[in-house]
């Protein structure tokens, strides 16, 4: 982002938005994962009732799972590096507030 802020920094940078930052941050990482996590359940179910009514083979449905298994870990990844973005921008947030203080 262009640096517009008085003191050098650019809007996602300038700690008067740290809490802009956060509330969007926070919707953000959370809103993707509710709407997957359910649909992922959903698949899990047909897939088991189709091997346990014999309609699909086991290693298609082995092959299936190996699938969503991995796509929960996107999701998760996903979710542990907002995380560290959000830490990382009310870090350094702090960190201004804690340079102009001894400033």
């Amino acid at each position: 982002m262009p640096v517009n802020g008085q003191q050098g920094l650019c809007w996602a940078h300038d700690p008067k938005n740290a809490e802009k930052r956060r509330r969007g941050a926070s919707r953000g990482g959370k809103a993707k994962a509710n709407r997957e996590i359910p649909s992922i359940k959903a698949l899990l179910e047909d897939l088991t009732e189709r091997v346990l009514t014999d309609e699909l083979p086991t290693g298609a449905a082995a092959v299936a799972n190996q699938l969503i298994n991995t796509r929960l870990r996107a999701i998760e990844l996903e979710r542990k590096i907002k995380e560290a973005e959000e830490l990382e921008a009310r870090l350094e947030a702090l960190e201004g507030v804690l340079k102009r203080r001894a400033g």
